[in-house]
């Protein structure tokens, strides 16, 4: 099984978008090339915005990385044993990461830029973004588009359950380059809190 790597890190630029959103969600990111992909999941649930309440993978090519299942260990490559190089080598490269196998969020993860680290510690960094990721459970993006044109029309009869499932308010196009940061470093310090996996799907 392959390893992450340790030694001669550069430093990657990542474009994430998701998928079938529009005006679209993204986050521009800068991480080492030697994240684990372990790593590299909690780097985008804090950059995007989302919880870690559910299960996740990465497909590259034809192959799915994530945290094997004991039942079914064979149906993906555990993710902690592979660096992100490995998987993106160079420039342009793409794959997908997806988050809640019920939902479907489907991020596509392009790499913008391959640059050296020279030698420089190399925190995972956020650089730019668009726009809050929608709420967690709320449908995938049929039932997140239902869920816009419910809040933003106090007439809808969903208007006020919606309003208040959501926290009494949500504003889409929300985000913040400074905040994103302030939770990675939050996340750096601390850690993400563990996924309840009697709940993940």
């Amino acid at each position: 099984m392959a390893s992450a790597k340790k030694t001669g890190a550069q430093a990657y630029q990542l474009k994430v978008t998701l998928d079938g959103i529009a005006p679209p969600i993204w986050r521009r990111l800068l991480v080492t090339s030697d994240i684990s992909l372990e790593k590299l999941h909690e780097v985008l649930q804090v950059a995007m915005g989302w919880t870690n309440s559910h299960l996740h993978q990465f497909t590259a090519g034809k192959t799915c990385y994530g945290m094997p299942d004991v039942e079914s260990p064979a149906a993906m490559e555990d993710e902690r044993d592979y660096a992100l190089s490995q998987v993106a080598k160079t420039k342009g490269s793409k794959f997908t990461y997806e988050y809640d196998f019920g939902d479907f969020w489907e991020h596509v993860i392009v790499v913008e830029d391959v640059r050296p680290s020279d030698g420089k510690t190399v925190h995972p960094q956020c650089l730019g973004g668009a726009r809050s990721c929608p709420p967690e459970d709320v449908g995938s993006t049929s039932g997140y588009e239902h869920f816009l044109e419910a809040i933003r029309d106090p007439k809808h009869p969903e208007h006020d359950e919606l309003l208040e499932w959501a926290g009494g308010h949500f504003d889409p196009e929300a985000f913040s380059v400074d905040e994103a940061n302030k939770e990675l470093e939050d996340w750096r310090k601390h850690g993400l809190p563990m996924a309840d996996k009697e709940e993940c799907i």
